[in-house]
């Protein structure tokens, strides 16, 4: 089939995939019931308490810190909790805003199988339990479908309870906002304006506190691997949470050839343990050498190379985010997410952002089971041609590297 026959059955299959199931359905029904059954609350904490809940991994948990920040700067004398999943622990580490990071295995978020229809309910009144013994006055739940995470804040009794108007989730709600066609960075500001005034709402404060025991290890690593800072530091994080996301390793292994050419580049490749072999693959198609970093650096150290580093290249991924918020440009391939809800933050001439033309675009369905990717081509429809130019503009604004 044609370019445009392939947009038609894959905009029919995207909206079938988001029409309410009969499973859905049933299980809105019963989160409804549930509400309605009043939970014990423990006696309210003297000092302001908050809990925020954020289920999601790097990248979503990122774009939720100014928001974090914000509501630090309007309550200074409140303790701030959040909840999330182990996973998302050592992003958070490094935000002096936040008192206590707690953990816990979100079902749906773990990438693990399913234990069971009823686990996750079995799991939401265990953990409940806990947080209802700490006491908090307020839970903000961030992700706009997060059903589960209102029910476990109703479930704790915690009394005042703040999420979006998503069905699922409202129901267990003290207050709730619509939800806004908006970067999620806006989102999540909007979420906390009960508390933040709308100077501090404006003057959005996105950013990674790097350490610096995390700048050392990475400034001993690029002295041990004789990389000269004098000449662009280039790094390519290929992976993504789907195989839909991801561009093909021989046009990565082009663009990475090509900028070390023109620019006598050092070529960085970055990503989890989980993502070595693609990387090696791509480092085996190139031409020139590239330092293979995957799986050896935290997220600490990840976010220092990205630091010392003039541009970051990848799918639309959690790395891109975490260089955004060090202040180094990306160039971004989007695919079946949107990019206004999710681009790297910042000026669009220092984050770029590359899509393809086909019209089923974004479907929002980041995992197409079953299906082949070559019916999903949004991300390999960009071309090689597209991020070397985007590349090339970035440096090109660096005018010592053009002498």
């Amino acid at each position: 089939m044609n370019k445009a026959e392939l947009a038609d059955r894959n905009r029919a299959k995207a909206q079938a995939l988001h029409r309410t199931s009969i499973r859905q359905r049933i299980r809105r029904a019963s989160l409804h019931l549930l509400a309605h059954i009043p939970a014990k609350a423990k006696t309210a904490h003297n000092q302001q308490r908050i809990l925020l809940i954020r289920p999601d991994h790097l990248g979503d948990v990122l774009l939720t810190t100014p928001a974090i920040c914000a509501l630090r700067a309007a309550l200074p004398d409140a303790e701030i909790h959040i909840l999330v999943g182990e996973w998302s622990q050592a992003v958070l580490t490094a935000y002096s805003e936040i008192d206590r990071i707690l953990t816990l295995p979100f079902p749906g978020f773990t990438r693990q199988p399913s234990n069971g229809v009823f686990a996750p309910y079995q799991l939401a009144y265990r953990y409940a339990q806990q947080l209802r013994n700490t006491g908090y006055n307020c839970a903000i739940i961030f992700r706009p479908d997060h059903w589960w995470g209102a029910m476990l804040a109703h479930l704790a009794g915690i009394p005042e309870r703040w999420g979006y108007n998503h069905p699922d989730t409202r129901v267990f709600l003290t207050h709730h906002i619509e939800w806004h066609h908006e970067h999620a960075i806006v989102q999540n500001m909007r979420l906390v304006e009960q508390w933040v005034d709308k100077q501090r709402h404006q003057q959005i404060n996105y950013r990674f506190p790097v350490a610096e025991s995390d700048r050392l290890m990475i400034d001993a690593l690029l002295f041990e691997k004789r990389i000269n800072r004098e000449n662009p530091i280039i790094c390519i994080h290929p992976g993504s949470g789907t195989q839909t996301k991801q561009w093909r390793e021989s046009q990565w292994a082009r663009v990475a050839d090509v900028l070390h050419k023109e620019w006598d580049a050092t070529i960085i490749l970055t990503g989890t343990k989980s993502e070595y072999v693609l990387t090696q693959q791509i480092a085996a198609q190139m031409k020139y050498k590239a330092h293979n970093l995957a799986g050896q650096t935290t997220i600490g150290q990840l976010a220092a190379l990205y630091r010392q580093s003039h541009i970051v290249l990848g799918p639309d991924s959690g790395p891109l985010h975490l260089a955004a918020a060090v202040a180094t440009s990306t160039v971004a391939l989007f695919g079946p997410a949107d990019p206004v809800e999710f681009a790297p933050w910042g000026a669009a001439d220092e984050h770029v952002v590359l899509t393809s033309d086909i019209a089923c675009r974004p479907c929002r369905i980041l995992e197409w089971a079953y299906e082949h990717t070559a019916l999903h081509p949004c991300v390999h429809d960009i071309t090689v041609t597209q991020v070397l130019d985007a590349a090339r503009k970035i440096l090109g604004k660096n005018n010592s590297f053009m002498e």
